[in-house]
């Protein structure tokens, strides 16, 4: 799927590896996936950005080809700064100090704060189909819940959500695809079969789910703390979302950013689903493109 791309497996500190693809030449973007995907999300969209920039398509903390420690009591290993902290060490063991930075779903929640705790090494960054998670916890309603539910289910307390996933691993993933999708043969039977298997480590299951303990917990207090501090996004950010998806009916998607950033946001929606690289791929090569 990533033709002339070079597979890396980086070690990034306190025994974590963070896998990646690298391709093409040009200035560096990085590419952050969201769940439950991996890298291999970009795929539609990597080969043509590499024409212009240097792409590295990673795998976050826990997902994909990356390593999947233990949560934790406090789910600090997978807060938001950890993840983070661990792709600004791939991109400068790479070589690459200071890059654009593009976040899909949980990749947005990373690049966030990525862009928060280390603004130097950030040049541009775009966010795809999510809102601040603060913003969105705090608009929970029936509807929001409903929708959203995975966000209250995957954070109860282990091991309950990683059995009921591990009891129907193909199934949860598929129907979570399918429920968020509004485009009709955007995923193919390949790339659906990459995104099960991927789910069908044990240790994936829980990382997953030690990613949306840690939003509900270390990351509101890390955010909120930024927000006492008055600390504010310093780079441009685009800001793209699904217009048939929940946080384009339910959210003021510019609106939201603009109260965290001191510098311009832009941004549209395109007319999709949740998963813009694979429903609207041209749409959303052509926004990155103008905008990175």
């Amino acid at each position: 799927m990533f033709e002339g791309f070079t597979s890396h497996t980086i070690p990034v500190g306190n025994g974590i590896e963070i896998a990646a693809l690298v391709g093409g030449s040009g200035p560096p973007v990085l590419l952050l996936h969201g769940f439950p995907e991996t890298r291999a999300c970009w795929h539609k969209i990597a080969g043509d950005l590499a024409r212009r920039f240097t792409v590295i398509a990673a795998d976050l903390r826990g997902y994909g080809a990356s390593s999947k420690p233990l949560g934790g009591h406090d789910h600090a290993a997978y807060a938001k700064r950890a993840m983070a902290a661990d792709q600004v060490a791939l991109m400068q063991a790479l070589g690459f100090p200071r890059f654009r930075l593009v976040g899909h779903d949980r990749g947005g929640r990373v690049a966030h704060r990525l862009a928060l705790d280390h603004p130097d090494a950030v040049e541009r960054m775009a966010v795809l189909d999510i809102c601040p998670t603060a913003t969105m916890y705090a608009a929970t309603d029936r509807e929001f819940a409903t929708a959203y539910y995975h966000w209250f289910f995957l954070i109860q307390p282990a091991d309950f959500p990683e059995r009921m996933i591990a009891n129907n691993t193909h199934f949860f993933v598929r129907q979570t695809i399918a429920s968020w999708s509004h485009t009709e043969g955007a995923f193919d039977e390949a790339i659906l079969r990459h995104y099960v298997e991927a789910f069908f480590d044990p240790a994936a299951i829980h990382a997953a789910c030690e990613d949306y303990r840690a939003s509900a917990t270390i990351d509101l207090v890390h955010d909120s703390e930024s927000d006492a501090a008055g600390q504010k996004l310093a780079m441009p950010l685009l800001v793209l979302w699904g217009a048939r998806g929940t946080v384009g009916k339910r959210f003021d998607v510019l609106a939201a950013w603009r109260e965290k950033s001191a510098s311009s946001v832009t941004g549209h929606a395109l007319d999709c689903g949740h998963f813009l690289p694979e429903e609207a791929p041209s749409e959303t090569l052509g926004a990155l493109l103008d905008f990175l």
